[in-house]
């Protein structure tokens, strides 16, 4: 990520970006106090959820229609559009870091406001996360099988140690 003094915003821009977040979280805290607490047990579930949605918005083509009006995307990569605080949303919107804490503080307000909701929607995203690692050690022990059996198949140099 650039210093703002090499991008087209200012810091007013990212100083609107977290006062809203700020404020939604304040918000949430406040509105949270008499609600039912979110137990232990949920926060790794949560946190599953978090990751699939952050990697959802941030780097699925289903969500091209979200980041296309502050994301330009191509062959070569993605970049932000525009300038200021289009720019900074962009940046937002391109980091999975960044919005997993928007994705974070959205699944805990709907999980405390209408918790069957939050519990259905937490299972879906965590069971999509599962399924990203899943496929994700399906893909690597492939590799590394792969990998061995070319290896295997390679012929070896001739060796005085194996001639004896």
């Amino acid at each position: 990520m650039k210093p703002v003094d090499q991008t087209p915003t200012e810091a007013a821009d990212y100083a609107a970006i977290s006062a809203l977040y700020g404020s939604l979280l304040a918000a949430l805290a406040y509105s949270a106090r008499a609600r039912e607490p979110i137990g232990r047990a949920e926060l790794l579930p949560l946190s599953a959820a978090t990751f699939a949605l952050s990697k959802l918005v941030v780097h699925e083509k289903v969500d091209t229609w979200l980041r296309r009006p502050f994301v330009e995307e191509d062959g070569a990569g993605k970049k932000p559009r525009g300038r200021r605080l289009r720019y900074a949303v962009g940046e937002l919107l391109d980091c999975t870091r960044c919005m997993g804490a928007w994705s974070a503080l959205g699944l805990v307000a709907l999980r405390l406001h209408s918790p069957a909701a939050g519990r259905t929607a937490t299972a879906v995203l965590a069971a999509s996360a599962g399924n990203d690692v899943l496929h994700s050690a399906f893909s690597l022990l492939c590799s590394r099988a792969n990998a061995a059996r070319e290896a295997a198949e390679q012929p070896r140099p001739f060796s005085a140690a194996r001639a004896a």
